[in-house]
């Protein structure tokens, strides 16, 4: 399947400052909404580095896999869900939900660390139960920012936003690597992180959670009209269609599974799934497990400063993908993810040999790939979704297709945990061919836009 090129260039509509100034209080606390629940959610791999022994890789992988298919499988009711009651009831549920759940996570640490022996706890089993809950409250929040942004944002203006959106994507890591890192330094004291003090990775995030949603029950709106301004028709999918009446569940369901570029878009975010967390999570697990060796230099340097650097690649990524598609191609979004897939999938082979380096080469380019993968991400779930599910069924589409990307999650999570136990060489072999899938999947709707496939 091929997607035709169109000639059909919307213009972007002029808003007045005072709807620019009200966007922007809408988006911001909920953008710093969803960074938090990154903070909520890849806070398991700051304690698993804690924990040490009490949470072994194969463990880790696990945890993280369970939670990630729960994650993908919550997609199929919360998407739905979330077109029916709107993007602001869905991300006040998502937020207080994994509030709780981070709480019950940490407040389960603080009750197996009181044991003669916390080994013989069920860490595993409990843990695997309560990040699933943490990650199916976690599924509302990709849902509800893109559902509530699908309203405010002119197709012609949603590569910013995917700009935005890698933004606060790349927020939420540094928040979630760097900042639980530096909590769990701050209460040991400036001792050695020991794993009692791993519970408060926990804590803080449920705490922030639990403000945030207190801000979005009094901020958040759905549509420019709760705000007092007027709606408009936003040039995607939807486009035409001026009520707010939403299709039933099932006629929804069977347009996305059915569309052709959301399908397309889906596969790909699967190989985003295994390539994006294949890197996020191992690197610095390699890296810990480089200097217990004894190594230092640039395994020191990256590790210290992961969340930084994932922080900052996420912010070029997202930066640029959205700034090319819209500016040169037209808000096309598969060129300027296939051209950084192409880039990731050299940078993977690459990754072979540097393995046995200094860890700077190698740093070099996880970082490099992580602009890759965050920039792709933050354009196809983001804003693609948005195009090509239109306001009606924005939800359900990125419910679809971030399903997919935890999908990979959860095979790169227990794939790598069995094969990093064994060998890393094996690490970027086992993602490069996914890298190489992804760009030939969007060279197959390299001129999509909602105008075209619409018309088709």
């Amino acid at each position: 399947m091929s997607i035709p090129s169109t000639e059909h260039h919307i213009p972007a509509p002029v808003h007045s400052a005072a709807y620019e100034r009200r966007r922007l209080f809408n988006w911001f606390p909920l953008g710093l909404t969803y960074a938090l629940l990154y903070m909520g959610r890849y806070n398991l791999t700051v304690s698993k580095t804690a924990l040490g022994d009490l949470m072994s890789k194969a463990e880790f992988g696990t945890i993280f896999g369970v939670g990630a298919w729960v994650y993908a499988l919550a997609f199929l009711v919360n998407g739905p869900i979330t077109d029916k009651i709107g993007g602001k009831r869905a991300m006040l549920i998502g937020s207080l939900g994994a509030a709780f759940a981070n709480l019950a996570m940490g407040l389960y640490l603080s009750y197996i660390l009181t044991l003669p022996d916390p080994k013989v706890a069920h860490l595993t089993f409990v843990f695997s139960v309560l990040y699933g809950v943490n990650m199916y409250f976690q599924s509302y929040g990709a849902v509800a920012i893109v559902k509530v942004n699908a309203h405010w944002f002119h197709v012609r203006e949603r590569g910013t936003f995917s700009g935005i959106f890698g933004i606060m994507i790349s927020t939420g890591l540094w928040l979630a690597f760097d900042v639980c890192d530096r909590i769990l330094k701050f209460v040991a004291g400036g001792g050695p992180v020991l794993p009692e003090h791993t519970r408060w990775a926990f804590f803080a995030p449920a705490a922030l959670l639990g403000a945030f949603f207190l801000i979005e029950l009094v901020l958040l709106k759905d549509r420019p009209s709760e705000a007092g301004f007027e709606d408009f028709d936003t040039g995607d999918a939807s486009s035409g269609d001026v009520t707010h009446e939403v299709p039933p569940v099932s006629r929804i369901i069977k347009q996305m599974l059915t569309h052709p570029v959301i399908m397309t878009i889906a596969l790909t975010e699967f190989c985003t799934g295994i390539i994006r967390n294949g890197v996020m999570h191992w690197y610095r697990i390699l890296a810990k497990e480089k200097m217990a060796a004894g190594f230092s230099g640039g395994w020191k340097y990256t590790s210290d400063n992961w969340g930084l650097m994932l922080m900052v690649a996420g912010i070029i990524g997202g930066v640029f993908a959205g700034t090319v598609s819209d500016k040169l191609f037209q808000s096309r979004r598969a060129p300027a993810a296939g051209f950084l897939y192409g880039v990731a999938t050299i940078a993977t082979l690459c990754m072979i040999p540097a393995l046995n380096g200094d860890g700077w080469a190698l740093g070099f380019l996880v970082f490099l790939m992580s602009i890759c993968v965050i920039g792709t991400h933050g354009l196809l779930s983001g804003t693609a979704t948005m195009d090509f599910g239109g306001r009606k069924s924005a939800a359900t589409a990125v419910g679809i297709i971030d399903g997919f990307v935890y999908l990979g999650t959860g095979v790169q999570s227990l794939a790598l945990g069995w094969i990093t136990t064994r060998n890393w060489t094996f690490w970027p072999v086992f993602m490069a061919p996914f890298a190489l899938m992804g760009f030939l999947l969007l060279r197959r709707i390299w001129n999509a836009t909602p105008q075209n496939t619409r018309r088709a």
